[in-house]
């Protein structure tokens, strides 16, 4: 009987043993296509499965499915010139969309496609209709019209898309404003959103995680949300991109290599003190006595039953943590931790440690590689130990000044 191929395996590409007993990746797409005239050609993908895969989900199968007409659905349609439809054509070809993060463009092609294949009354399409017809109270319609649809609280969904069209319709008339007219109906809209906030996992909530994560055989699962709430890199960096090279690297054995990819920040993050002493015990004792499974720093625990190699957590790049997700509720469940405890509560709980630390936002900020002091006041929650210590510093003023009230 065919096995069959683990979840995640990226379409045309293909697995070949060697004489020596490992896998090469190949990409090649299907004979029909060729025949069509595809201009892709087949690829020989090395060895390392992560690579073979990020470059199938990243860069081969998007251009395979842009040439088909079918990942665009406003090139599969040929949307009349002057239409919202053509504007969101014109806007996917522009840089500041093509430089987004390829989870970010899945989101926003998301939306975009619901605004633009929203029905209206008279049958047509809201891609249909010409720019100079969509006025703000046209775009409020549809914002109203995206908040009743669906189930649960849309609320966030109508807000990024009305802010994604808006952005769009910007760019669009910056590369044709003969065409687009520049008041853009999707501006000024002063929609109102409070995101959920994200439970922040405490030390003592970390470790009972690692703990469980440990018990059960994740050791790879305990691993990463210890790198999230240290060195506080983001899901997607642990699970498609820290690889063993960033750690003590050939030409920095006291340091590792905490890559960004959201805002292009690189942060190189010592591993000792200047006397010495070991900065992050938890980590470092961990990795140094860790058996490398792959290229990348976090894989799977059990090789796949087929190929007998074990591959990398992430089984896609718009959300590399969909099959983490289960593993990591089962650790929680078996560490008897909240349910409002997900793995990205680590990263916010290592930003709201650090700050009950009583680092400053710049020191938080050179560790996270946030450029910003406003994005650390989103992680680094306000807590009792924060206020004590405020209130602290404050009696200490006056004990100093020796104002006493009471005296």
């Amino acid at each position: 009987m065919r096995r069959r191929k683990p979840q995640g395996w990226p379409s045309y590409m293909a697995g070949k043993r060697l004489s020596e007993g490992t896998i090469a990746y190949y990409w090649q797409p299907p004979t029909w296509a060729r025949k069509l005239g595809c201009p892709l050609r087949a690829e020989a993908l090395g060895r390392d499965y992560g690579e073979a895969k990020r470059r199938c989900d990243e860069i081969l199968n998007p251009h395979f499915q842009a040439w088909l007409g079918r990942k665009d659905p406003s090139a599969a349609s040929r949307p009349l010139p002057c239409t919202f439809g053509w504007l969101v054509a014109v806007y996917k070809t522009s840089p500041r969309y093509l430089s987004r993060p390829f989870g970010t463009r899945a989101d926003y092609d998301a939306v975009l496609s619901l605004v633009s294949g929203h029905v209206l009354k008279d049958g047509r399409r809201f891609g249909e209709l010409s720019l100079k017809s969509i006025t703000p109270g046209v775009a409020d319609r549809i914002y109203a019209r995206i908040l009743e649809g669906g189930r649960g609280n849309r609320q966030r969904t109508a807000k990024l898309a009305m802010d994604v069209c808006r952005r769009a319709w910007r760019i669009a008339h910056r590369d044709k404003p003969t065409i687009v007219p520049f008041e853009n109906p999707f501006a000024r809209m002063e929609l109102a959103y409070e995101p959920k906030e994200t439970r922040a996992a405490t030390y003592e909530e970390l470790r009972a995680f690692v703990s469980a994560a440990d018990a059960l055989g994740y050791w790879s699962i305990g691993t990463a949300a210890l790198i999230a709430f240290f060195w506080l890199q983001r899901v997607e960096d642990i699970f498609l991109r820290l690889a063993w090279a960033h750690y003590r690297p050939s030409d920095a054995h006291n340091l590792v290599r905490i890559f960004h990819h959201k805002n292009g920040q690189l942060v190189e993050v010592p591993l000792y003190d200047e006397d010495g002493s070991d900065l992050w015990p938890d980590l470092t004792r961990r990795l140094d006595r860790a058996t490398r499974l792959g290229t990348l720093l976090v894989m799977r625990d059990r090789p796949d039953r087929k190929h007998q190699v074990h591959l990398p957590w992430a089984t896609s790049a718009a959300n590399p943590v969909r099959h983490v997700q289960r593993v990591v509720t089962k650790i929680r469940q078996a560490a008897g931790l909240p349910s409002e405890i997900t793995f990205t509560s680590f990263r916010h709980g290592g930003h709201t440690d650090a700050a009950n630390a009583g680092l400053t936002d710049a020191q938080i900020r050179a560790l996270s590689g946030h450029k910003t002091a406003a994005m650390i006041r989103v992680y680094a929650k306000a807590t009792r130990d924060q206020r004590v210590a405020g209130a602290r510093k404050r009696a200490e003023a006056r004990r100093t000044k020796g104002d006493n009230l009471s005296e």
